[in-house]
């Protein structure tokens, strides 16, 4: 803050309901207080009009509290028909290879939709010396054939049934699911059906919708499918947690002076808005 070189350490309670609503707000009002010497009462939001240049920054539990918890948002994974139990099979890594008493880890989706779709790798690909010329003959001459994002040349055995996809998604929705997680065969390279999924999602009013092929394009569905399911469980709590943060202030932190960013887990600063791009959705 300007004008200020003295630091100043606040220490509070997370949770003190009985004193104030929010720990962080709470900590910089004291703080504003301290360093001003003006008084900012507890009943009135805060502003940071007249400072410049005012940095936020933020280290939290939150996600972490949440998934160790099990208190997220509850949602529904879609994975390609026949692989139902795929995330739930996981791995079948074994850290305690002689222990007779397994303890699984439980998964994070409350409900599974199989979609009618399918696509393959085609089998020529495995020649490492392919025939440029005879890949784009055969691309141009069979409409199932796909170029991948990899450069991998994709088989579509099955295109996405929207219908059906559409008719399981309301169905969702109607139990109450706001937010999916999305993991299909192959989407690290064929990313065509996962954003159609998505596009119907929206459609109907999912406010979450996370997609494997987005947030990990990697081979491995298994990986793939627990980073969607991770988000669609994380991400609408981290994004309520934040969006009841910038309640606290007048601006909602949107002033140009005003910098604010959140702790990532690698140890980075990421600005607050790349988690509450779409939050609004979630007030309805």
């Amino acid at each position: 803050m300007d004008g200020h070189d003295e630091e100043i350490v606040v220490k509070l309670l997370s949770q003190d309901p009985a004193n104030y609503a929010d720990a962080p707000i709470e900590g910089i009002r004291r703080i504003l207080e301290k360093a001003t010497g003006k008084t900012f009462p507890r009943d009135q939001k805060l502003t940071t009009a007249d400072f410049s240049n005012v940095s936020i920054r933020m280290g939290t539990t939150v996600a972490t509290n949440a998934l160790l918890e099990r208190k997220g948002e509850r949602h529904a994974l879609l994975i390609t028909k026949g692989f139902k139990d795929a995330l739930r099979i996981g791995t079948q890594s074994r850290p305690k290879l002689f222990a007779l008493n397994i303890q699984r880890p439980d998964v994070l989706y409350e409900d599974v939709v199989e979609v009618d779709e399918r696509v393959t790798i085609e089998d020529y690909q495995q020649n490492p010396t392919p025939d440029k010329d005879s890949l784009q003959k055969a691309l141009q001459s069979d409409a199932c054939l796909k170029m991948g994002v990899s450069g991998e040349v994709i088989r579509v055995l099955e295109p996405l049934d929207e219908t059906s996809t559409r008719q399981s998604l309301q169905q969702l929705y109607e139990k109450g699911y706001r937010s999916i997680a999305v993991s299909l065969v192959h989407s690290y390279t064929f990313q065509d059906h996962e954003p159609a999924i998505e596009k119907i999602a929206k459609e109907i009013g999912f406010t979450q919708i996370s997609l494997s092929s987005q947030l990990l394009p990697m081979i491995k569905m298994t990986s793939r499918g627990a980073s969607a399911t991770a988000d669609a469980y994380l991400t609408p709590v981290i994004q309520r947690y934040i969006e009841g943060f910038r309640s606290g202030f007048k601006d909602g932190l949107s002033s140009a002076d005003t910098r604010c960013e959140f702790m990532q887990s690698d140890g980075g600063l990421a600005s607050f808005e790349k988690y509450v791009d779409n939050y609004q959705e979630f007030k309805e």
